[in-house]
């Protein structure tokens, strides 16, 4: 493992792709280049709050020995490494549906790359690093509670075996930027925080989107639209395709037509994979645009994300998304469509008509993905798509009207014995009773539908759909249409209690659970099964379901108490992330957590706060 000051950057990326090396201060368009040299802006007294060994070993760096000063001053971007040589990286972006033209590494800068001592390439980059000619008039920075949700997710995706960039490291500074969280008005002072980013590269869809010509709607274009940059284009599918898809460059790069036309299969391919993982753990990664989506099928650019509480398939955990554009049962959709938005872009120096013939495979890659991992989830065996398909989405019904917890209902499933089994029946019974105390009560529903506008508005909006329904999609129709039928919903629930609520819970899952998963099970795993195909089939099921995912009210508890100089709350879900499926792990973080209450009553909350659905305190938590 090399030492901080013995790392050897290739830098590759820079030598193979065209670089704007004028350093000019100051946002500003970029024509015919890929990177813009520029240095970071230093920070006072950088301070380490994370570190991942694991990642840092990616570029074969050892940082175990290394005190915290080295690291904070190396990756705050105070200190340049030798080798490094410090870039941002040029592109555009479908952003929300329309393209916005050149956006760019506004906040994030190039260190280097290298081939480690396994040969593989890893790139690393600094998030937060100060002023790019990308900034847009911001000021370059990110703050501790952005970033350290940036680390978690990170890591916290890669050991639930999602694709994901990785953290390496992150650094606080007594440096402030003012930021105003909720856009209310109410700005307030932000220690700059930097993460250190590792991937194999982070080009992304938007990267080719910089040949994008005139766009007829926003009228915005790529800054390499021009014919005299069409050489660059070629020059980015062959830098791509060599290092990142080998076997591709290999087999085809004296067939231009074929390799780009393999590439983009691929590229489908991996994108489909990657949003039916992040749909069978319930992540939501709140911001789809085309630039946060990797070319190499890979979750990047964390922003507002969040995993699954409730089973709400409508959940949209981007506070800023009115319309729920990137809603969690619209990722896979949204997936396919920035596919298409690089084929567009491809089809510059591709056959369209081909292209269009990988691009429509998505779907079926999509269902085989999903339908696999859900199998596993469900411990059912393969069945024909159609019923397979009916059956999942029966069972998550389910748990949406009854409003169940969707990490820890798949997670009880295991315990449920196969009907040919001793205690087959006893164990339906206590999986039930379980799941009942995974679901909503009769407050949160409420609190749930309750709709953000006054009476008065809302009739007002069914007015407008009536009467106006042109106007009313100007004034934002989707969002106030999605609140007047909140308010239906509401006037359903304003008179339920919990026990009618329980009641009605238990009659759903007891339909389902015995007219659906037990009949399942008899048919999948008849009697006579062998012990080790049903130990399989649990074993599986543990394996496909985590017992710990990062909740956004564990985030928030965590960055509150940072922001105090206090990492351990910090850390302890760093740790819990590491293992998210050992349930001894698990246990002993609960029993070790619980020893430091000072009565049950704590030991209790503890248990809540790691393992179970929020409390309804925290289901106020936005993140814009």
């Amino acid at each position: 493992m090399s030492l901080l000051h013995s790392v050897d950057f290739e830098n590759l990326a820079l030598k193979k792709l065209p670089v704007d090396a004028s350093k000019a201060v100051g946002s500003r368009r970029v024509e015919g280049a890929c990177f813009s040299l520029v240095d970071p802006t230093p920070v006072d007294k950088p301070e380490v709050v994370l570190v991942s060994q694991e990642a840092m070993k990616l570029l074969d760096i050892d940082v175990s020995d290394t005190p915290d000063e080295q690291i904070a001053q190396y990756f705050s971007g105070n200190k340049i490494l030798p080798t490094s040589q410090t870039a941002a990286h040029c592109y555009c972006g479908h952003q929300f549906g329309y393209f916005s033209g050149q956006l760019g590494d506004g906040t994030v800068i190039y260190l280097g790359d290298k081939v480690n001592k396994n040969g593989d390439r890893f790139e690393i980059q600094l998030k937060g690093a100060g002023k790019t000619p990308f900034s847009r008039g911001s000021d370059g920075r990110k703050v501790l509670r952005s970033s350290i949700r940036e680390f978690l997710a990170s890591e916290a995706l890669h050991y639930l075996g999602v694709p994901t960039t990785r953290a390496g490291t992150c650094v606080t500074s007594s440096s402030t930027v003012v930021r105003d969280i909720f856009y209310s008005g109410n700005p307030i002072h932000e220690k700059c925080t930097i993460v250190s980013r590792i991937a194999p590269t982070f080009l992304r869809f938007g990267s080719f989107e910089i040949f994008k010509d005139t766009d007829s709607e926003t009228g915005r274009d790529g800054p390499s639209c021009e014919d005299k940059y069409s050489h660059i284009l070629p020059a980015m599918l062959d830098y791509t395709i060599e290092n990142f898809y080998p076997d591709i460059w290999t087999e085809s790069q004296n067939d231009r037509e074929a390799m780009i036309q393999k590439f983009f299969l691929e590229v489908v391919r991996r994108t489909a994979y990657l949003v039916a993982q992040w749909q069978c753990v319930g992540f939501c990664h709140g911001v789809l645009n085309t630039d946060n989506m990797s070319i190499l099928g890979l979750t990047i650019d964390y922003g507002p994300y969040g995993f699954l509480d409730r089973c709400n398939p409508k959940h949209c955990c981007n506070g800023s998304d009115d319309g729920g554009r990137y809603a969690y049962e619209k990722q896979p959709e949204i997936c396919k469509w920035n596919c298409r938005k690089l084929l567009e872009m491809l089809a510059k120096v591709a056959s369209e008509e081909n292209l269009y013939k990988s691009f429509v495979q998505f779907d079926d890659f999509y269902d085989e993905f999903y339908l696999s991992k859900m199998r596993a989830k469900l411990g059912i065996e393969e069945r024909e798509a159609s019923e397979d398909k009916e059956f999942i989405k029966k069972f998550l019904r389910t748990m949406q009207q009854s409003g169940a917890d969707f990490t820890n209902t798949f997670r009880v499933l295991s315990l449920i014995k196969t009907p040919s089994e001793m205690n087959a029946e006893d164990s339906v019974e206590m999986t039930k009773d379980r799941i009942l105390d995974f679901c909503t009560n009769a407050d949160e529903l409420r609190k749930q539908y309750q709709p953000k506008i006054s009476h008065h508005e809302l009739e007002m909006v069914q007015t407008l759909a009536n009467t106006n329904p042109q106007l009313l999609s100007f004034m934002g129709g989707r969002k106030l249409l999605g609140e007047l039928r909140k308010m239906e919903i509401y006037d359903e629930y304003k008179d339920l209690t919990d026990d009618s609520k329980r009641a009605k819970d238990e009659h759903l899952w007891n339909s389902w659970l015995r007219d659906n998963y037990i009949e399942r099970l008899k048919q999948d795993f008849p009697s006579g099964t062998k012990p080790e195909i049903l130990e399989r089939r649990v074993k599986l099921m543990n394996e496909s379901n985590p017992k710990f995912v990062l909740r956004n009210h564990l985030l928030q508890s965590a960055i509150e108490k940072a922001e105090t100089g206090d990492y351990s709350e910090v850390h302890k879900l760093f740790e819990l992330s590491k293992r998210p499926f050992d349930e001894s792990y698990s246990n002993q973080i609960e029993e070790n957590t619980a020893q430091s209450c000072s009565d049950d009553s704590g030991s209790t909350a503890i248990l809540e706060k790691y393992f179970k659905r929020p409390a309804m305190k925290d289901l106020d938590i936005i993140v814009t």
